[in-house]
C-alpha cells in the first residue's frame, strides 16, 4: 500500500461562498437562528445555507473548512458525513496527516487529530477541503469500528448511499490479519458483502442453522 503523502486528487465539487454563512460573518448567530426558525436557512455543519439550495458533498466539506487547518484531511466519521452518510454531522470530528512533516495542531474537544499519513491516492478536494476518498474513509471506519460501535453506523450509512463502496472496501481490505481490530474487521466486512449465493437453499437466509447474513447493502439511484 502506498505510503507517500500530499495534496491529492482533485474532485470538481464546489459551493460558492455566498451560499454559505457562518455565525459572526454577515450576520450574527441570533439573526442566523432567526432566520432558521423562519425557514430561510437550513443549517448544515458548521454554518447555514439558504433553505432552497441542495446539501451536497461540497457544502458539507466547505462547512468544516475551519477544522482541517493546512497539511490535514478530513476523515473518519467526518468524511463519511461529508460524502452523504447521515444527516447530521458527528459530534466529535476527525482529520488526518497528509504532509510529510507532522503539523502544529490546536487542541480542540471537538476534533481528534490522527498521525497516520493519507496516502496522495486517498485524497480528494471536495468543496475546496481536503477529503479523505469514500473508499479510504470506509476502510479507516471498518477497523475503528472494533472500539467505536458509532464508527460502524457511519461505515453502513455510507455504504448505503455509495454504489459500489462494499465491493471496492472488500477489493482493498484483502488481509486485515496485521493491524488492530483485525477479528472485528474480518467479521464485518464478510457481513456487509457477504457472496452472493451465501443466502441461496435455505428459507429466509439461514443456512444449516446458522443465522442469515447479509448481502451487500447499497442504495442505487
Amino acid at each position: 500500500m502506498p505510503t507517500r503523502c500530499g495534496a491529492g486528487r482533485l474532485i470538481l465539487f464546489s459551493v460558492h461562498p455566498a451560499l454559505f454563512y457562518r455565525p459572526g460573518e454577515r450576520l450574527s448567530l441570533p439573526e442566523l437562528s432567526a432566520a432558521r426558525l423562519d425557514g430561510d436557512v437550513v443549517e448544515v455543519g458548521d454554518g447555514y445555507m439558504p433553505a432552497d439550495t441542495v446539501e451536497e458533498p461540497a457544502a458539507r466539506a466547505f462547512s468544516l473548512a475551519r477544522l482541517a487547518p493546512a497539511g490535514t484531511a478530513l476523515s473518519g466519521a467526518s468524511a463519511a458525513w461529508v460524502h452523504g452518510a447521515g444527516d447530521q454531522p458527528p459530534a466529535v470530528h476527525h482529520i488526518t496527516r497528509i504532509s510529510a512533516s507532522r503539523q502544529r495542531v490546536e487542541f480542540s474537544t471537538r476534533v481528534v487529530h490522527h498521525e497516520r499519513c493519507l496516502a496522495v491516492e486517498d485524497v480528494q478536494m471536495v468543496g475546496g477541503v481536503r477529503v479523505a476518498t469514500a473508499v479510504s474513509t470506509a476502510a479507516s471506519l471498518l477497523f475503528s469500528s472494533a472500539r467505536a460501535s458509532e464508527d460502524e453506523r457511519w461505515l453502513r450509512a455510507l455504504i448505503a448511499v455509495t454504489p459500489g463502496l462494499a465491493g471496492d472496501l472488500r477489493r482493498r481490505v484483502t488481509d486485515p490479519v496485521r493491524r488492530p481490530g483485525a477479528q472485528h474487521a474480518r467479521r464485518l466486512l464478510g457481513e456487509l458483502c457477504a457472496p452472493p449465493d451465501a443466502l441461496d437453499g435455505a428459507p429466509d437466509g439461514a443456512r444449516d442453522g446458522r443465522p442469515p447474513r447479509a448481502r451487500c447493502v447499497v442504495r442505487r439511484s
